[in-house]
């Protein structure tokens, strides 16, 4: 039986990808996270029993620890899920986003090549090429130009495991998804947050005017393409994984209202964000073509899905909001005072 270690397995994406794995393959998992603000063990109550999986509680910048972990364990392969990943908190401040998103990853390869991993995944994003033209879709080949700290520390990541690939031969592969949606997402990200906020009446905040575009993927279409590229994908290629549901952020708010039957009084629109990228769009043929990956879930079934998982699931949101410190910023821009 082939071991994986999933850094950042107790996240949003990693944790979904945890319960995919074992679900649809026989590899055993080693999940570990620091447990900092967004990672939460109640995403995975429902498979700590399982006898394939082992959490460990530490950080990607722990070299003893890592250590510690491949000396006691065959590890067959890493994907790396472990990142700071909120742009606003990265505007806020920087040095987490650094910490993880750059020196974890560079501490995590590091740690691969000395025991010889065979495979190292990393999860990147699509805001590393920065905001695309109305008429532009960006392919793995586009140039990088991030924008905010956050995508920027990704990038910086990115060309790190490429610089590995080609001066060590190290065996990393990367995939760039879009946004993603679905359960157990953190509750400042923008659509749980607009769930949330419409199941207590608070108002909705929307940066600008609403205009800005992303394209969503619902979380567990993004996990199989994680998981094929995995197995499939070429040693120092790139991937990108979307969905082609591009969408404007007014229109995602008046969508979720429209499902939930409330009322668009709740929107308010608040200061732009500095930086803000008016558009994300990548092409995802490679994945298709390559990989034979496809999506599998209608968006606006995932959606309803994904709304109905929250207003089922409102003790887990308690959960979450009781273990966070919020500063003051967040609680007034996302009506959690």
């Amino acid at each position: 039986m082939k071991t994986l270690l999933i850094t950042g397995g107790a996240g949003f994406i990693g944790s979904n990808f945890i319960r995919y794995l074992l679900d649809n393959s026989d590899y055993s998992v080693i999940n570990y996270d620091l447990l900092t603000y967004s990672g939460n063990l109640d995403n995975l109550s429902n498979i700590q029993g399982d006898k394939r999986y082992t959490f460990v509680n530490g950080d990607i910048c722990d070299r003893n620890k890592l250590n510690n972990i491949f000396h006691s364990n065959k590890i067959d392969g890493i994907i790396n899920f472990a990142a700071e990943s909120h742009v606003d908190r990265s505007i806020l401040d920087s040095q987490p986003f650094v910490h993880s998103n750059i020196n974890g990853v560079v501490t995590l390869m590091d740690v691969a090549r000395q025991f010889g991993i065979a495979r190292f995944l990393q999860i990147s994003t699509d805001e590393v090429y920065g905001s695309a033209a109305e008429d532009q879709t960006f392919t793995e080949d586009s140039n990088l130009i991030p924008n905010s700290p956050y995508s920027a520390s990704k990038a910086a990541a990115d060309l790190m495991v490429r610089s590995y690939v080609q001066t060590h031969h190290f065996p990393g592969i990367i995939t760039r998804s879009s946004n993603n949606f679905g359960p157990y997402q953190y509750p400042e990200k923008f659509i749980p947050l607009i769930i949330n906020n419409a199941l207590e009446g608070k108002k909705i905040p929307i940066y600008g005017d609403g205009s800005n575009i992303r394209d969503w993927i619902f979380v567990e279409d993004n996990c199989r393409g994680i998981f094929e590229v995995f197995e499939k994908g070429k040693i120092g290629d790139i991937y990108n994984i979307a969905a082609n549901n591009e969408r404007t952020n007014l229109e995602i708010v008046h969508l979720i209202l429209k499902l939930m039957n409330k009322s668009t009084d709740l929107i308010e629109f608040v200061k732009d964000r500095p930086a803000h990228d008016k558009r994300y769009s990548i092409n995802a043929e490679k994945v298709k073509s390559e990989i034979g990956w496809f999506v599998e879930r209608n968006f606006e079934e995932s959606l309803e899905f994904t709304i109905h998982w929250y207003m089922e699931n409102k003790k887990w949101l308690e959960s979450i909001t009781k273990k966070t410190k919020f500063t003051d910023y967040y609680k007034t821009q996302y009506g959690l005072a």
